[in-house]
Order: structure tokens, then C-alpha cells, then sequence
């Protein structure tokens, strides 16, 4: 193995590495191998047409789930060299943060936790479908056997949840799966969950600093706001641009957390970013999708579930879940057929999704299609 060593003494080493099963290792650190495992993975490749804020909005320059990433990976990358942290956790873990995210967004992600919900098979967030992917689905429902830092990272990396100060809490196997199978039944797990390493705590506010600027410049382009609109209070603190608001964060958060086992910033820039994210949520993201959309979607996802249950029972050969279920492994195989479903769906792209919808309706013989117009 290569030998890293980290300027700073809170790092996580690759030495200390862990496994939920043990793994034989090559040239490549662990971490810097969970990354290759990462980008090989299928669900990696699916990142390129899965939404990010806009599904409806026709735009060349629009983010995008994949560019999203690349841009939580840089930033993440950035803050752990200026404070000598782990690079190789942190890309792995930023790369696949978002693995697990469904098509459509946040609103498909809260219209399959209510189809989990009604199914009896627990909550369904996107980061911990990320480790689900990663430990029982990848490799044909053997897992990628990704280290627990790593997992960990991925698990905690909720962007959604603002703070002024992230610090890391150890944990050891059990306890991280403990967290993991708890957050299917108890809704309010994930807004407790703290990454066990600093470098997770750094892909956790990597991926908020990655869209707030990011999105306004989309909302912007989208004529949904101009740069009038915002805060005159937000903007003399973070600036207005995307490379400012990213610029005033990072430089802020290296300052205030250099030497130290936790990560801060300060009081004016944490006022700023609580004060950006709720003007996002107002002018931008309650105008990604018109209600008449959100409805197209509860009822594309619903077909789906519907049709893919009916389909798993009766083991209907010519149906994609039932050509899924058998190239899975027997561990696999033995989930219930709901979250196989639930499974499946989640994993789709956008235009998948869309396309095996109107696939049904042609089997129920209706001309009715629908397309990314609506």
C-alpha cells in the first residue's frame, strides 16, 4: 500500500480504514480504491441524467445530478488540502454522496417515501439509499465493500441541514449500522446523524456551498429571479455571483477551523448562508415544478410501483423488474418484492423513468403519452 500522511493530526489515516467485511487491498490506499469502485459503479453513470432542481426546464447549461457532484467533489477536495485532511476519503465519499438520489428530484425522492411509506418498508431518503447501493446492490447485489469512513461520509452528507459548526463524533460498526437500519424507521434519525471522520463533515457543507450559488445562477438563467431580488444583506456578506458566494464560504471555514478537530465559520457568514438557503427555497425551488407537474410524477412513480409489483408476483418474463430480480444475487433475491421495487425505481434516470411509463400505458392501450413538456 502507499504510504499518505496529512498535515494535520485530526485526518483520518489510511491505516485506519475499516470494513463491515474484510478486504484485500493492492497498491492503490483504500480510500483512493473506494473512489475507482465509486466511478465504476452503474449507479455512477446514471448520475448523468438524473435532475438535479429542474426537470421540466429545457436548458443546454442547467446543473445537472453529475455536475453537481464533480462540483461537491472540487470544493471538498479544496477545503481538505488547505487543512490537511484526507483527499482520497473526501473525493470518495463526494462522489458518491448522491448515488442513491431518485429521478426527478427531491420531489420523486418524497413521492417514493411515501409509496415506502404505504408499503411498510420504512423511510426512503437518498443518502441512505446511497449506502444501500453501495453495500447490498452494486455488483449484482453483492455489494462494493466501500469502507465505513467512507459510507459513513455518504450517509451523513444531508447539504439540507445548515450549521455553524460541524464536528465529527467516532463511531465503530455497529453503531454506523445501528444509525443505518434505525433511519427506516425513525423519521427523525437523519437530522441527527454526525460523519465519524472531519473529512465527512467537509463533503457534508462541500455539498451545501456546491448549490447555493449554483442554483441562483440556474434560477437566474430560468428567469425565476434576478440578482435585484436578493438581500442586499446576503449579498454584502457572500457576494452575488457563484465563484463569490463560493470564494467568501470556503475562505471563511478554512480560517475559522485551521488546527482545530471540527469545522466553523463564522457568525456573519452562517447568518448569510441560513439567510440564502431560505431565499432559495422562497424564489427558486417552489418554482421548479408547477403543481400540475408534481402530480404528473406522483402518478408516473405510482404506475410504476404498480405495474413492477404486479409484474415481480406473477414473474412476467417480458417485465425489466423481473429481468432485474434474476441477475441478482440469492442474498439479494430474499428483500421483499416491495423494496426490490422500491429498489428499482429509485435507481432510474429521468427519461427511464419516463420512457417506461409510457411503455405501460401503450400496454393498457392508450394513446396518452407524456414527455419532458408535460
Amino acid at each position: 500500500m502507499l504510504k499518505n500522511e496529512y498535515a494535520s493530526i485530526y485526518a483520518c489515516q489510511d491505516t485506519a480504514a475499516k470494513f463491515l467485511v474484510s478486504r484485500e487491498e493492492d497498491l492503490r490506499p483504500p480510500f483512493f480504491h473506494d473512489a475507482d469502485r465509486i466511478i465504476y459503479s452503474l449507479a455512477f453513470s446514471r448520475y448523468l441524467d438524473k435532475t438535479q432542481v429542474f426537470t421540466f426546464q429545457k436548458h443546454d447549461h442547467l446543473t445537472k445530478r453529475m455536475t453537481h457532484v464533480i462540483y461537491v467533489s472540487k470544493i471538498a477536495r479544496m477545503i481538505g488540502r488547505a487543512l490537511g485532511l484526507n483527499e482520497d476519503l473526501i473525493e470518495a465519499a463526494a462522489l458518491g454522496h448522491d448515488l442513491g438520489h431518485t429521478p426527478f428530484g427531491h420531489v420523486g425522492e418524497k413521492i417514493l417515501n411515501d409509496i415506502s411509506l404505504k408499503a411498510n418498508e420504512g423511510y426512503f431518503n437518498h443518502n441512505i439509499h446511497s449506502v444501500r447501493l453501495l453495500k447490498d446492490i452494486e455488483n449484482y447485489g453483492n455489494g462494493l465493500n466501500i469502507s465505513l469512513q467512507v459510507l459513513d461520509a455518504i450517509m451523513c452528507h444531508n447539504g439540507e441541514l445548515v450549521q455553524g459548526k460541524y464536528e465529527p463524533v467516532a463511531k465503530t460498526p455497529a453503531q454506523f449500522l445501528k444509525e443505518y437500519n434505525e433511519s427506516y424507521q425513525n423519521k427523525q434519525i437523519i437530522t441527527q446523524l454526525r460523519p465519524m471522520t472531519l473529512e465527512g463533515c467537509v463533503v457534508r457543507i462541500s455539498d451545501l456551498i456546491a448549490y447555493l450559488g449554483r442554483d441562483i445562477e440556474d434560477g437566474i438563467r430560468l428567469n425565476i429571479i434576478k440578482v435585484e431580488d436578493i438581500p442586499a444583506e446576503i449579498k454584502s456578506v457572500l457576494g452575488v455571483k457563484n465563484r463569490e458566494i463560493i470564494a467568501t464560504i470556503v475562505n471563511d471555514l478554512i480560517t475559522n477551523s485551521k488546527n482545530k478537530n471540527y469545522l466553523e465559520l463564522s457568525s456573519k457568514v452562517y447568518e448569510a448562508i441560513k439567510s440564502l438557503k431560505a431565499f432559495n427555497y422562497a424564489h427558486i425551488y417552489a418554482y421548479a415544478y408547477t403543481p400540475e407537474e408534481k402530480k404528473k410524477l406522483k402518478v408516473i412513480l405510482g404506475t410504476l410501483y404498480d405495474a413492477y409489483l404486479t409484474d415481480l408476483k406473477v414473474m412476467n418474463p417480458t417485465s425489466p423488474i423481473v429481468k432485474y430480480y434474476q441477475v441478482m444475487s440469492e442474498t439479494y433475491q430474499n428483500n421483499s418484492k416491495k423494496r426490490i421495487v422500491i429498489d428499482y425505481i429509485a435507481g432510474m434516470t429521468d427519461d427511464y423513468a419516463i420512457k417506461e411509463y409510457n411503455n405501460i400505458l401503450k400496454t393498457k392501450h392508450t394513446k396518452k403519452e407524456v414527455n419532458h413538456d408535460l
